[in-house]
């Protein structure tokens, strides 16, 4: 069993730095394309693998949704979802309490950092707005390299652009699959579980709090 410290994070953002209000988006955005709900957001599922690892853009989304909700797809239309899309997002998502406090703690402990995320493009500008990004050596989104987890070039993106084998690194994830993903590298792996729920139950360490992941180290 590995027992060194390690010199490199690899930081999940969705669910492990950071949470998002939908109530919003819900409220909002089918009343502004003037399509169902069930429908936009059905077209939106169907479009969220190559939404997140950047094979359309968002404007591009968008006039897929209106087109399946027999909308018409005017450009000032599609815009406008678009910059809507963009200020929910910046209005909504928060940060745990404990996010910043664990990033600062590994910067003081000279440990690198890459926030690693399944996401479309508007997060990038979500995690510079909540000083995530600052605290990063680098941020690997998924939109941007063209994979998602649990897929392993995800992970290898990240310690490469740190500089960084496996065998160097810890992940934080509160997904059992993407947990699984770091584990399949050789990464050790701790899955967060916010509020209730028991964990992967596959033998990763599980934490309640980002605290709990810096004392183990």
């Amino acid at each position: 069993m590995r027992t060194t410290r390690p010199r490199a994070f690899l930081v999940d953002a969705y669910g492990t730095l950071v949470y998002t209000d939908f109530r919003a988006h819900r409220d909002v955005l089918p009343a502004m394309a003037g399509i169902p709900a069930d429908v936009m957001y059905a077209e939106f599922g169907r479009l969220g693998p190559v939404l997140s690892t950047g094979q359309i853009s968002m404007p591009d989304a968008i006039t897929q949704v209106l087109r399946a909700g027999g909308a018409q797809p005017r450009p000032g239309l599609v815009r406008d979802i678009v910059d809507k899309l963009r200020e929910l997002l910046l209005i909504s998502g928060r940060l745990f309490d404990d996010a910043l406090p664990f990033l600062a703690d590994l910067r003081a402990r000279g440990i690198a950092i890459a926030i690693v995320s399944n996401c479309d493009e508007n997060t990038r500008d979500l995690l510079v707005k909540l000083g995530v990004a600052a605290l990063a050596d680098t941020m690997i989104l998924s939109c941007e390299v063209g994979v998602e987890k649990p897929a392993a070039r995800i992970y290898a993106d990240a310690l490469s652009a740190l500089g960084v084998t496996a065998d160097d690194a810890m992940f934080v994830d509160d997904n059992a699959s993407y947990c699984a993903g770091g584990v399949a590298l050789g990464i050790r792996t701790v899955q967060i579980v916010r509020g209730d729920g028991d964990g992967n139950g596959a033998g990763i360490a599980v934490v309640r709090s980002l605290a709990e992941v810096a004392a183990m180290l």
